[in-house]
C-alpha cells in the first residue's frame, strides 16, 4: 500500500491494529480502518450497449443496465479498485467516468450515468478493439441485450486475450422473454427503421420466435463459457437486491 489514504471501513478482528484510527474511535467510540491505495490496484472497466433497443420495454432494459452498473461499480470502489464507465453507440466508446477511487469520487460522478441517452446502433466489437485496457489488471463487463447480428465476439476475444476477467450481463424484457402479442401486428426494428415485420401471430410464429430467442441466448453464453468468460441472463425487471444478494453469490462470483 501507499500513504495515499482514500477511505474507512469498520474494524474487524484481525485486521492491522497500526492502522486503526484513534482520532476516529475518541469521537465515535467505533474502531475505524484507514484505507490506502493499493499500488497493484485492479480497474474496473464497464461498457454499457446504448443502443435503441437497450430502451425496448417501456425504458426498464436501460434502467436496468445502469442499476446494474452502479451496484458493479460501487462494489469495484469498495475494494479500493479503480473504476471506468463507458457506453457504445454506433462504433464508439464514450467515456462516462475515468478512473475514479474512493466513494467521495463514486457520489460525486455516478450521476452521470443519468446523461447516457440509448439510441442508434450498437457495434461491440467495433468500439471496444481500437481502445486501450490494461492487461490483467482487473475486470472488464459487457452489459448489453446481446440481440443483435452485429459481431460481439471480437471483443470478448479481445478482453480476453489481454488477460482481462469478463463477465457479460445479458438484459432482456419481459416481453422479450415471453411475448403475450396476438393478432395482426406491425414491427419496426428498433436500430434500423427501414426493416419492418408484418404478419398475423399465432402459435407458429411464437415458437419461431422462442427458437430463435434461444438460439440468441445460447449463442452468448456458450461463446462465453468457451473463453472462460462469466455470463448471466438477467430479466429487465429482476430486483437488483435479488440478483446481488442471491443470484450472484450462488454463482460464486460474489461473497459476503
Amino acid at each position: 500500500s501507499s500513504c495515499e489514504f482514500t477511505d474507512y471501513r469498520d474494524y474487524i478482528p484481525g485486521d492491522d491494529i497500526t492502522k486503526i484510527d484513534w482520532n476516529a474511535y475518541a469521537r465515535f467510540d467505533k474502531l475505524y480502518l484507514k484505507l490506502f491505495l493499493d499500488e497493484r490496484q485492479v480497474h474496473t472497466r464497464i461498457y454499457i450497449d446504448a443502443s435503441r433497443s437497450m430502451d425496448y420495454g417501456h425504458g426498464k432494459k436501460a434502467e436496468q443496465a445502469l442499476k446494474i452498473a452502479a451496484t458493479l461499480a460501487y462494489l469495484s470502489i469498495c475494494e479500493m479498485d479503480k473504476v471506468s464507465i463507458y457506453y457504445i453507440k454506433e462504433n464508439k466508446v464514450h467515456e462516462v467516468i475515468n478512473s475514479i477511487v474512493g466513494k467521495e469520487a463514486f457520489y460525486n460522478q455516478i450521476n452521470k450515468l443519468n446523461e447516457i441517452e440509448f439510441s442508434d446502433d450498437c457495434f461491440i466489437s467495433d468500439g471496444i478493439l481500437p481502445t486501450k485496457v490494461g492487461y490483467g489488471d482487473g475486470m472488464s463487463i459487457i452489459i448489453s441485450d446481446f440481440l443483435t447480428n452485429n459481431n460481439y465476439e471480437g471483443a470478448i476475444d479481445y478482453l480476453v486475450g489481454k488477460r482481462r476477467d469478463l463477465f457479460c450481463f445479458q438484459i432482456l424484457s419481459k416481453e422479450e422473454l415471453k411475448p403475450t402479442v396476438r393478432g395482426k401486428v406491425h414491427f419496426y426494428d428498433s436500430e434500423d427503421g427501414r426493416r419492418q415485420y408484418r404478419k398475423n401471430i399465432n402459435k407458429d410464429i411464437i415458437k419461431a420466435y422462442n427458437d430463435a430467442l434461444n438460439y440468441t441466448i445460447d449463442r452468448i453464453k456458450n461463446y462465453c463459457n468457451s473463453r472462460n468468460a462469466n455470463y448471466l441472463l438477467v430479466p429487465s425487471e429482476q430486483q437488483v437486491s435479488e440478483l446481488f444478494l442471491k443470484t450472484l453469490p450462488e454463482m460464486g462470483v460474489l461473497k459476503w
